[in-house]
């Protein structure tokens, strides 16, 4: 059974679309999650932009000969299937098991989860026909480019389900966001704590990093001590 994906409100998307997954990071490590970045996940093209949305999930299992065929390419539950389930805005995350000699999606499916406005294709396995995958538009991170295709080296084998991704377990309606450091999963729980504590965590570091700009020492700074959260709560007109 496949879960539901629930909308994402713009103003988390807005607030979301101005914090680093560095930050993210952070924030999430002082709230106890220390495996939220999923590894392997790589910007296919430099100027990607930084992406928000709830997480529809992928999940392949090892090639198994009497299934992983061209032919299943046709069955109900297909990765062409998966795709027409997807709304607009989702972040399309799929767990290869980091397989990284066989393309899960080549550059017709990547067409098609633009043409549907899915926001990004993350996976920690890889794509094929890189250069037609470039010419769609789909920001994609992953971990390369092969020629073989997915069957060569695994099965499809349902969507919308907990997966996992890069090392890190995603599940459906997690939010993800994603930029030039890779993808970072906010679990759908604990959304609203770690907008309210991210927003606050990318102020303080642009301030900090003014600081240094203007030649301050980092002893007592990066972390500020009391003398300079007293100054920065000032500069913030606090």
């Amino acid at each position: 059974m496949t879960v539901d994906v629930q909308p994402l409100d713009p103003k988390v998307i807005e607030v979301l679309s101005g914090i680093s997954t560095a930050t993210l990071t952070t924030v999430l490590l002082k709230k106890g999650l220390r495996n939220v970045w999923m590894r392997g996940t790589r910007p296919i093209r430099e100027g990607q932009p930084r992406l928000v949305g709830r997480a529809f999930t992928l999940r392949f299992v090892p090639a198994r000969e009497d299934l992983a065929t061209p032919e299943s390419w046709s069955n109900p539950i297909s990765t062409r299937a998966a795709i027409e389930a997807m709304p607009e805005g989702v972040i399309c995350v799929a767990d290869a098991m980091g397989v990284t000699d066989a393309g899960i999606f080549g550059d017709i499916l990547c067409a098609r989860l633009a043409k549907r406005k899915v926001a990004a294709l993350i996976t920690d396995g890889v794509v094929r026909d890189r250069a037609g995958v470039l010419g769609t538009g789909l920001p994609v991170w992953c971990q390369g480019a092969a020629a073989p295709p997915s069957v060569a080296g695994l099965t499809f084998v349902n969507w919308q389900e907990p997966i996992g991704c890069g090392g890190v377990a995603v599940f459906p309606n997690d939010v993800v966001v994603v930029d030039d450091d890779g993808a970072v999963l906010i679990p759908a729980k604990l959304l609203d704590a770690v907008m309210a504590t991210a927003e606050e965590q990318e102020a303080l570091e642009s301030w900090i990093m003014g600081e240094v700009e203007g030649g301050a020492s980092l002893p007592g700074l990066y972390p500020p001590n009391a003398e300079n959260k007293a100054r920065y709560e000032k500069s913030r007109g606090r």
